[in-house]
């Protein structure tokens, strides 16, 4: 049986101790999807969408719906192998609903937003400091062609308005230069030493060296490596037994993962550069700065997990950041996330917020204007809904195919089930009963 959830309603009134009598109930499967207001007949047409795919070629996928503290659909399709290399395997492995998922940038909210959102509540961070407040040696240089460094907040790292480059790539001497770096502590050294790439405060760029820093934060903050704060002080108190970084190394096998590129990071064998990996990833993070750079456990990504531990996290947030009997954040926190930047209202505190319909691909066109989430690089998204007390998790190893001849993009990107917003807008018209 999975945690208790606390109804929405129990922080909106009354007193702790009657949010506590409230979580005593255990969350529990509907017995129907219509006892969660879900049509039968339209969540089987999700089913199909994501069969059609894997029968032409898409390799596999889970899927978790909650609602009102009920599971509404857990399934599991496909497979989670079925390549060695670029050859077909004869026996593919099957998905199964606990199989590991590399989370890719959903590690920025499950890891990250959690811990800073715990961090937050206790007063051990505030989101107005600088960012020099707990890493004296972030500060510009005499010849940091652009400055800022000095005056950034934690808030302007969240909302993606820093002035970071995207994707400095410190694994790649080719491309980082002087910020090289294959050694995790040498790394969080660079991270401090990347140049800005425009003015703070001017536009949002979604970077990844954002949540580098906000892990080393974490960890200064903490005293812990962040895959050990995560572990100890968020995953553990809910019973979550697979959520991880570097499963590898906490007693799992390749086989309970879903398989991510086929040839390493090579891209089909088209990029090298030191260490590369050319072997079929499955259970090591795919992520090139986290694997090699930051050894697994890093703020932007490196966190692996099943649709059963994230649909307990999601609660989580719903419910106000208590699940159970455990607390892990206040409202307050889990709230202030939220606010959209000035320049965007799509970008919340690292949360994707559904602030107009530039976000349709991700919420579809019937989420609420207060959904929420994130996606993954590797084929992952979340979708939380507070109007709805909705939570969907779509998990997919959409990087386990070919690549497409003469692109960047992977065969597995084309498919509907890998773009999300198809089978997140199915959902809802589950739920609202709109399925033709």
């Amino acid at each position: 049986m999975l945690p208790a959830a606390v109804p929405m309603h129990a922080y909106a009134a009354g007193s702790h101790e009657t949010a506590v009598m409230e979580e005593a109930s255990m969350l529990k499967k509907a017995h129907s999807p219509e006892e969660a207001g879900f049509s039968s007949a339209a969540l089987k047409k999700i089913d199909r969408m994501i069969e059609k795919d894997i029968s032409r070629g898409f390799p596999g996928a889970a899927l978790i719906i909650i609602k009102d503290g009920m599971i509404v659909k857990e399934e599991a399709y496909g497979y989670s192998k079925i390549y060695e290399g670029a050859e077909r395997l004869k026996k593919p492995e099957k998905m199964k609903k606990d199989t590991l998922f590399d989370l890719a940038s959903n590690t920025k909210m499950y890891a990250v937003n959690f811990a800073l959102q715990q961090l937050v509540a206790e007063g051990k961070i505030r989101l107005e400091d600088r960012v020099q407040t707990y890493i004296p040696e972030f500060k510009d240089q005499d010849s940091d062609v652009i400055k800022g460094k000095d005056s950034l907040r934690i808030v302007d790292i969240l909302h993606h308005t820093a002035g970071f480059p995207a994707d400095p790539q410190y694994h790649n001497p080719k491309v980082s230069k002087d910020l090289y770096s294959q050694d995790r502590e040498t790394t969080i050294q660079m991270i401090s030493r990347t140049p800005l790439s425009y003015k703070p405060g001017t536009k949002n760029v979604y970077s990844d060296v954002d949540y580098m820093l906000l892990g080393a934060i974490i960890e200064k903050v903490s005293g812990m490596r962040l895959d050990e704060y995560a572990e100890n002080r968020l995953y553990k108190p809910l019973g979550l037994t697979r959520t991880m970084y570097n499963p590898l190394r906490n007693g799992f096998s390749e086989k309970d993962a879903a398989a991510t590129e086929r040839r390493g990071n090579t891209r089909e064998g088209t990029i090298i550069f030191p260490n590369i990996r050319t072997h079929t990833l499955q259970g090591e993070v795919h992520d090139e700065k986290a694997f090699y750079s930051m050894d697994g456990v890093s703020g932007h990504a490196g966190l692996f997990s099943t649709t059963g531990d994230l649909a307990v996290l999601l609660q989580t947030m719903l419910n106000g950041g208590s699940y159970g009997q455990k607390t892990l954040f206040s409202k307050e926190a889990a709230t202030s996330f939220l606010k959209p930047s000035a320049l965007n209202p799509t970008y919340g505190l690292g949360w994707r917020l559904n602030g107009n319909d530039s976000m349709e691909w991700m919420f579809g066109p019937f989420a609420s204007r207060s959904a929420f989430g994130h996606t993954g690089w590797t084929g992952t998204v979340t979708i939380l809904d507070p109007e709805y007390n909705l939570g969907i998790v779509l998990l997919t190893n959409k990087k386990h195919t070919p690549m497409v001849k003469g692109s960047a993009s992977f065969q597995g990107d084309l498919y509907q089930t890998g773009k999300y917003g198809s089978i997140v807008t199915a959902v809802y018209e589950a739920m609202l009963n709109q399925s033709k």
